[in-house]
């Protein structure tokens, strides 16, 4: 069987992580709190988990420091996807630590430990970066701090969480972010490795002891998602963020998203790989995260900008030719999410069946998959395509779906759509799950058929 499954991501069992946070880069999203006093800045660990969402430019996920920068300390992903952490003191550097492998897998999860304590007496001992569970000892650019260093954190300077010093932010997700203060802590304080699967996974920080400038964002309260739930209350300031970025898209249920490293010219991607723009004049495609060659399959998409610009929504033969655009060869199937075109759906550059009608944007499409009989339906609002009815297998669109099938959607310029696998990157007020009690869709999940997310594969792929 062969699925395309997020890597280091657990399939079930074990602690559950029930949010993250969305940021986009776009909209300067970050957080911020200013400590009231200096605390420990030669003993001190970090921890988060991130799903990244661009690559190739410098992404910021923790900074504390003055605006001039010259005193800072930094975490954060460069431009060429590795991970640098450093500390300035007075225009002097104090350290750095580059990763020398790069972080490029945009639809796994990463836990990154950080831990700080140059009371050692071994200089590498001083600073330590482990991901998932293994520390990096293939490193570059090293220069370790002097023994008994003050670093640049934990004083009283101001703290960003998804920015970096000039402006440059996450995009992508965060969840279990967390800051122990006065305290050197190991991976295994924060995570455990499956005993079936051998992948890292997390387990509960409530019993940490935080110290005082330390903080744990949780996410889980879409009111106040810099809420600090250590017990310090040391609250972060929310910048450029609503409720609606709280996600249920994390490191123990991870869903689908679009894949940014597969092709899309000048198109853009948003919102956690979610919504998809074009920006250039000629159409082009996208695909998921997620592929599945069994079990029954359901997600949605809403038409965000694009009256008469070619929005095509569907799925693809990961194995096969997209052609230039999604539908135009044997291996995609869309539904042309068009006002001009009435929602017509294409195999192999042809049509067939009666359209669900024109589309307007706001307007919610649907497919749904059934990968056991290789076969496809499209609706739109609610309403299924040639009165097709998917929990019972009649009125499809398509019966010739074969091989690895991944979301996938094509944008022409002006064109946008945002997906929903589950966890929406728009308000969503529908509420339906699946049978799972995964999701928020607009419209009923068809019985027996699932949200793409690591758990349901794990029962159902």
């Amino acid at each position: 069987m062969s699925l395309i499954i997020p890597a280091n991501t657990l399939a079930s069992g074990g602690y559950e992580v029930a949010n993250s946070v969305r940021l986009n880069d776009g909209s300067s999203d970050y957080f911020n709190r200013t400590p009231g006093s200096a605390t420990n800045q030669k003993t001190f660990t970090i921890s988060m988990w991130v799903k990244r969402g661009e690559l190739g430019s410098s992404n910021g996920l923790l900074l504390q420091g003055v605006n001039t920068g010259n005193d800072d300390f930094a975490i954060y992903f460069t431009s060429a996807d590795k991970l640098q952490t450093f500390s300035w003191s007075g225009g002097s550097k104090q350290f750095q630590v580059d990763t020398q492998r790069v972080f490029r897998d945009v639809s796994a999860w990463y836990h990154i430990v950080f831990v700080a304590d140059t009371t050692q007496g071994t200089d590498s001992n001083r600073i330590k970066i482990y991901i998932n569970g293994v520390q990096e000892t293939a490193l570059e650019n090293v220069t370790y701090p002097s023994v008994n260093a003050d670093l640049e954190y934990n004083d009283t300077s101001a703290l960003w969480v998804g920015r970096s010093y000039g402006g440059n932010y996450f995009d992508g997700y965060m969840a279990e972010v967390v800051s122990a203060d006065g305290t050197a802590l190991t991976p295994t304080d924060f995570g455990e490795f499956d005993e079936d699967s051998g992948i890292w996974k997390p387990i509960s920080v409530s019993g940490l002891t935080f110290g005082t400038n330390g903080f744990y964002l949780d996410f889980e309260d879409s009111s106040a998602l810099g809420a600090d739930v250590s017990g310090n209350s040391n609250n972060f300031t929310v910048n450029n963020l609503t409720a609606i970025d709280q996600s249920t898209d994390t490191c123990t249920t991870n869903f689908c998203t679009l894949n940014s490293i597969s092709e899309h010219n000048n198109s853009t991607f948003s919102d956690g790989n979610l919504t998809y723009t074009g920006s250039a004049a000629a159409v082009h495609n996208a695909i998921g995260s997620i592929g599945v060659t069994q079990g029954k399959w359901y997600f949605e998409a809403k038409r965000v900008a694009g009256a008469s610009a070619y929005p095509f929504v569907g799925v693809f033969n990961a194995d096969g030719t997209m052609g230039s655009y999604l539908g135009q060869t044997v291996d995609g199937w869309s539904i042309l999410m068009d006002a001009a075109d009435n929602g017509e759906w294409r195999n192999n550059a042809t049509l067939s069946g009666t359209s669900v009608g024109a589309f307007v944007n706001g307007d919610i499409g649907m497919v749904a998959i059934d990968m056991d009989n290789g076969k496809i339906w499209f609706g739109r609002n609610g309403t299924w395509g040639d009165s097709g009815n998917p929990s019972a297998g009649s009125g499809e669109q398509y019966s010739n779906l074969t091989g690895t099938i991944i979301p996938a959607v094509a944008v022409y310029t002006g064109a946008a759509i945002s997906l929903n696998f589950g966890s929406p990157p728009y308000s969503e007020s529908g509420g339906e799950t699946d049978g799972n009690g995964y999701g928020n869709f607009a419209h009923a999940v068809p019985t027996n058929y699932y949200s793409l997310n690591t758990k349901n594969l794990a029962e159902y792929g």
